[in-house]
């Protein structure tokens, strides 16, 4: 096996650590602080967080948690169904929602208007939550499915 080929492999895994996907949400208000502020040096800090932040946790001992389900539902989505993250169809519109929303959160914010900041900065963090949420649901089902079908075979 390509040593290159398991990198992808290692960063899923411990980007699937809770802590990795909670912290990434305060990206969002801590970019909006940068625009806010036109601090060019707090937006670089921020955006590399973002960078290294897949990498800084350990792998989960189990999948239990809800956000350690949301990154591997998210992978799911993308490498087995091979489904966009990006798209026109329910529940990818979310993620593509999301992109105006996050773009105006910023404009508000380096105009200095923070209450219209505050509000798109969390419709943007709500839309991105929603998209993941129905990814987990469907991860859930799929995985039970899996279990079920395995489960008669086994019983066979």
């Amino acid at each position: 096996m390509d040593p290159l080929e398991s990198i992808p492999e290692t960063v899923w895994r411990r980007h699937a650590n809770p802590k990795s996907g909670w912290s990434r949400l305060l990206v969002t208000p801590v970019l909006l602080y940068a625009a806010y502020r036109r601090s060019g040096k707090l937006a670089a800090l921020a955006l590399a967080f973002t960078v290294v932040n897949p990498v800084l946790f350990s792998p989960p001992e189990d999948d239990e948690a809800w956000m350690t389900r949301a990154v591997l539902a998210e992978r799911w989505w993308i490498d087995e169904r091979g489904e966009p993250v990006l798209a026109g169809s329910f529940p990818a519109v979310l993620n593509l929602l999301n992109l105006p929303v996050f773009a105006y959160a910023l404009l508000a914010a380096y105009r200095k208007r923070p209450r219209r900041a505050a509000v798109a900065g969390l419709a943007s963090i709500l839309l991105k939550l929603g998209f993941v949420a129905e990814l987990v649901e469907r991860y859930d089902a799929a995985n039970a499915g899996s279990a079920a079908s395995a489960a008669v075979t086994d019983a066979e």
